[in-house]
């Protein structure tokens, strides 16, 4: 892992990023682990800048789930459950009261490899009787994004596709969705194993994708279509620091990354991976080995921003400086080895705690007999 080394270049990167999102509004790994989550919250009542709060003692909230992808709360505090394989949505209430109540299966989804039912996100204006569930899935030709109604009393209902032809593969399908501080719907995508669509424009694929609510390309974004970002190899991560966009990166044989996404910004893949972009290229603020992260979902709460890691079986907490010449301190790896492969962080309401859900079914890993597990862990308790 290293992240110093890169803080002068990092510094130049985030001042402009820092200046674009003003103007905005706003806004893996080897073959053998070729994957490559996210959370849109504060940083919570608990930690301050450059003073992270310790995590708690973990306690269990649901088991025997297969392969869990997408954490995403409600209002009430209870969170809507997706595996990736069964299409199946559950809702998991807090202290784990409700464990493992469906609420209703994605039509359509193919899943396979990495690909199945991926990312879910709530719309911010949700209240206790209900609002629209997002989801981002693998479909038969393509990965897509829908919207759903979803009341407490009778689940999902019929689906309405709002973004589609996102290209699909075995490996390398993105799939991470949140909503930003400024209301718009953000998409991780892969480059579905065809890396030069990484660097076209006019792709989705290898990209961080912005939109409206309904799908349109957000006005201001820098290519007059759907795409914020590009030269991205397989983005499952997303969470913002105030206005500033943090993404995971799963790289190929050498980097994994952590990048402040700039809008327009070309982030180097496949011409680079990690580090050494040079101008005009967004270089990474924290760079790991494969071996050590494999990152998938991300959260910031308490101070840090919290970073899934599949193939490091941890999770990796990064504390916030609030300097925007080096926004994040020195990874902390926490939990090593004792969850197995950690697929999604979430941050919940409020910032008292997060929420991770493991990933040991999904053919890589190692599982327990009450995986998969979703584990709420306080902070600062």
């Amino acid at each position: 892992m290293r992240s110093r080394p890169r803080a002068r270049r990092a510094a130049a990167a985030l001042a402009v990023l820092l200046a674009a999102s003003a103007c905005a509004g706003g806004g893996g790994g080897t073959p053998q682990e070729a994957e490559g989550s996210g959370s849109a919250s504060g940083t919570g009542p608990a930690g301050e800048q450059g003073r992270p709060v310790p995590p708690g003692e973990p306690e269990t909230v649901a088991t025997g789930l297969e392969v869990p992808w997408a954490v995403a709360f409600l209002p009430d505090g209870s969170a809507l459950v997706g595996e990736r394989d069964s299409a199946r949505v559950l809702r998991v209430g807090a202290d784990g009261e409700g464990e493992g109540e469906e609420v209703g299966t994605v039509d359509g989804v193919s899943p396979g490899g990495e690909g199945g039912l991926l990312g879910l996100a709530v719309a911010p204006e949700a209240d206790e009787d209900g609002g629209d569930v997002y989801a981002y899935y693998t479909a038969d030709t393509d990965n897509r994004i829908v919207r759903m109604p979803y009341t407490p009393d009778s689940g999902l209902g019929e689906q309405e596709v709002i973004a589609d032809g996102i290209p699909k593969a075995r490996f390398h399908n993105g799939g991470r969705i949140e909503f930003g501080p400024d209301g718009m719907l953000y998409a991780g995508t892969g480059d579905a194993g065809q890396s030069g669509l990484s660097q076209d424009t006019d792709s989705p694929a290898g990209k961080i994708l912005r939109m409206t609510a309904d799908g349109e390309p957000a006005p201001d974004n820098p290519f007059d279509n759907l795409v914020y970002s590009y030269g991205h190899r397989n983005v499952q991560g997303l969470a913002w620091h105030g206005d500033v966009l943090l993404a995971t990166e799963f790289g190929q044989d050498t980097w994994d990354e952590v990048n402040a996404v700039r809008p327009g910004g070309d982030h180097g893949w496949p011409e680079v991976e990690g580090e050494g972009g040079g101008e005009g290229r967004v270089d990474p603020l924290v760079v790991w080995r494969p071996p050590e992260a494999s990152p998938s979902g991300a959260a910031v709460a308490a101070g840090s921003l919290w970073v899934a890691a599949l193939r490091g079986e941890r999770l990796w907490r990064l504390p916030l400086t609030g300097d925007p010449r080096d926004p994040v301190g020195e990874p902390e790896a926490v939990f090593t080895g004792e969850f197995g492969r950690i697929r999604d962080v979430a941050a919940e309401p409020g910032g008292k705690a997060v929420w991770i859900a493991t990933s040991n079914r999904d053919g890589r890993g190692d599982p327990a007999a009450d995986d998969d597990r979703i584990i709420r862990i306080p902070l600062g308790e």
